[in-house]
């Protein structure tokens, strides 16, 4: 069984890097919680998408009116990031009001795109990260997430096209669901659009596209390829030797795609929501450091074009995504410490870009499915 490097984190959480043994075996017949779920009353990947269009200093120049479709072609499984403020080692399954922020930050835009499927599950919560001591919390983790994958499948897919989305704890649990129940199958990829496994450190045998977390599913290399994996850590800095992510271990390369431009350096479509993570959360509280000046608007969404840019790096064996921005821009801070890089940030940076890249990658997969 694959061993892999797991550094279960999340928008501002502290941790250590663990190699744990992923052997458990997930129970089908649990019933799963949805956080977001098409036609789910009070769901938070539900919600209005029009959006302030502003100029790198704040500047309200437009309003766009963005429609979620009636009927989306194609669905979404998001699985979220380490933000539970409970105090035991895993969270149970309540809707706390840092999983409905999480969601609307890092899923709700992808509604315009497609169905967005979140399920709850019992993370390894933030107070429950300094206390492991081994493998037991993260498979309590997993086994949610692959129920709920399960039951998705069997419940709601009917042949859909899905593209899998994720950050830090949320990325090392599809790591393992792409490599357990995607990767081996030809019959599974052909229903992958693509995965988005943010703020993980999704590895590929050095020099190659393949090889590392996954056998078969491969990185991303163009804008309308489609059954590939997108990731990729923010820095606006150099990446320190220790840092938590962008470095790999010998023979291996970590994956950095910039969904703007694949291969090259581009201006980034940055989008916040305009309304404060959970008051009082400790993710709130990280996220107020990491970008303490956002602006304000009427609209439930901010938009910055062009005020980072960003592109792969390699620089001193460690890939990352780098960003810089642009004179007036709102600063952007590593948290909490240099080693995590803009790591709070992963999600919004480059937000625009993913959702354009889904809708071209749906676009070409529906088409190839009416052939």
């Amino acid at each position: 069984m694959r061993q892999g490097r797991l550094i279960l984190v999340a928008g501002v959480a502290m941790c250590a890097a663990l190699a744990l043994s992923l052997t458990a075996v997930a129970s089908a017949e649990a019933k799963t919680v949805w956080l977001c779920k098409p036609g789910a009353a009070d769901n938070p990947c539900d919600t209005s998408l029009k959006t302030s269009v502003l100029s790198t200093d704040g500047q309200v120049l437009d309003v766009d009116k963005v429609k979620a479709p009636r009927r989306p072609k194609v669905d979404c499984f998001y699985v979220y990031p380490t933000v539970s403020d409970q105090t035991t080692t895993n969270a149970n399954l309540n809707i706390d009001p840092e999983l409905r922020s999480i969601a609307l930050y890092q899923a709700a835009r992808y509604s315009s795109e497609c169905r967005v499927f979140a399920p709850v599950y019992r993370q390894i919560t933030l107070a429950g990260l300094s206390g492991i001591g081994g493998g037991e919390a993260f498979e309590t983790a997993y086994s949610d997430v692959l129920a709920a994958w399960q039951e998705y499948m069997r419940k709601h897919n009917n042949g859909r096209g899905v593209v899998l989305v994720s950050h830090s704890q949320g990325t090392f649990m599809l790591e393992r669901l792409v490599a357990e129940q995607i990767d081996p199958s030809r019959k599974a990829r052909k229903k992958l659009i693509s995965a988005l496994l943010l703020g993980g450190n999704i590895t590929v045998a050095e020099g190659s596209d393949v090889g590392g977390s996954f056998q078969n599913v491969r990185t991303c290399h163009s804008k309308r390829q489609l059954g590939c994996v997108v990731a990729f850590s923010t820095f606006n800095d150099a990446v320190p030797k220790g840092a938590i992510f962008g470095r790999a271990g010998a023979g291996e390369d970590v994956v950095c795609v910039n969904p703007a431009k694949p291969g090259g350096v581009s201006e980034l479509d940055t989008i916040y929501p305009s309304e404060p993570f959970a008051p009082g959360s400790t993710i709130a509280a990280g996220i107020a450091f990491a970008a303490p000046e956002q602006p304000t608007a009427d609209t439930p969404w901010l938009e910055f074009q062009g005020a980072y840019s960003g592109g792969c790096s390699s620089a001193d064996d460690a890939d990352a995504l780098q960003i810089t921005a642009a004179p007036g821009a709102p600063k952007l801070n590593a948290s909490p410490t240099a080693a995590w890089g803009l790591h709070l940030v992963d999600g919004n940076i480059a937000l625009g870009d993913l959702v354009a890249l889904v809708h071209k990658q749906a676009k070409k997969f529906v088409k190839k499915q009416r052939r």
